[in-house]
């Protein structure tokens, strides 16, 4: 459970760089949709090579070929359903708030349990709720500065977002065999969301053109950092404890730590304002939440 957590933690670092350069991007003219989709493009290379460094390709490509639709479904929900809305919420938002509204995930991903045939871990889910309230005061200070009509689309945007990443990362766990590694999986799915980002991007480029070459570099530390590193260390951590659904709880509310993250590297590199005394008290909830849904775990 340790080498878990310390994985989840991890991943959240590297998961922050995701919500401060699709804002950047988006503050400088780039359209959504490369930043989501040059991302995975990005991704998709260089987890081959790693795959193909351990000669697991031929592994992949069978079991992708034993069953197809399962593949690309739940590829497409959990990272294609995932990643592209999440990158168009950028537009109404700031770096901050798409970060800390995403953190409904933790929840979702919580109720998400009776869909695999294991009871919800209330504790866990009272924590969760922590968690959230925590997030709440962290951002209800800028809550007038936003427009309400933005405000409510970047909701639903995230919204459908925070359950589609871990359902499609839990599905294709339960359908993926017990030998199957991390690395493997997290190929074969990026591989099978490709025909999503292809009609995406074709889209994009009908409607508003190629991407700037700062977008292109951009997108690439994205998908270096976060589609790859946190990615990585994310589905590890998940699969580490895939079979205790309050731990596998524990290691989906590190990604609150992504708040955190975010806050900091948007004052740092965005110019976005320190947080009020009512931000502060949020900040302390969600360290409060994630530290008490790691003790009901440890029992």
């Amino acid at each position: 459970m340790k080498k878990a957590l310390i994985y989840g933690i991890l991943a959240s670092l590297f998961f922050a760089f995701t919500f401060i350069f699709n804002r950047s991007m988006n503050l400088g003219g780039g359209y959504w949709i490369w930043s989501a989709s040059l991302r995975y493009f990005f991704t998709l290379p260089i987890l081959w090579f790693l795959v193909k460094g351990r000669k697991e390709t031929a592994a992949v490509y069978g079991e992708i070929k034993a069953h197809p639709i399962s593949w690309l479904l739940w590829s497409t929900v959990g990272f294609g359903l995932f990643y592209a809305p999440l990158t168009q919420a950028s537009v109404y938002g700031e770096s901050w708030f798409v970060a800390a509204t995403w953190q409904i995930t933790i929840v979702a991903g919580i109720f998400l349990t009776p869909l695999f045939g294991k009871p919800v871990p209330m504790k866990n889910l009272g924590f969760s709720g922590v968690i959230l309230a925590g997030i709440f005061l962290l951002q209800v200070s800028h809550f007038r500065n936003m427009e309400v009509a933005h405000m409510g689309m970047a909701f639903l945007l995230i919204l459908l977002a925070a359950f589609s990443y871990p359902l499609g990362n839990r599905k294709m766990m339960s359908k993926c065999p017990g030998k199957m590694t991390t690395l493997q999986r997290v190929y074969g799915m990026t591989l099978c969301s490709m025909p999503f980002w292809i009609l995406l991007s074709v889209y994009g480029a009908a409607t508003h053109g190629l991407p700037s070459s700062g977008q292109v570099v951009q997108s690439f530390v994205v998908a270096l950092f976060s589609g790859v590193a946190a990615t990585l260390l994310f589905f590890e951590a998940t699969n580490l404890v895939r079979h205790n659904p309050k731990q596998l709880a524990v290691i989906e509310a590190t990604q609150s730590g992504e708040v955190l993250f975010t806050l900091l590297g948007g004052i740092l590199f965005l110019g976005d304002p320190v947080p009020s005394a009512a931000g502060f008290a949020g900040i302390l909830l969600i360290v409060a939440g994630m530290v008490g849904t790691s003790l009901v775990s440890a029992k």
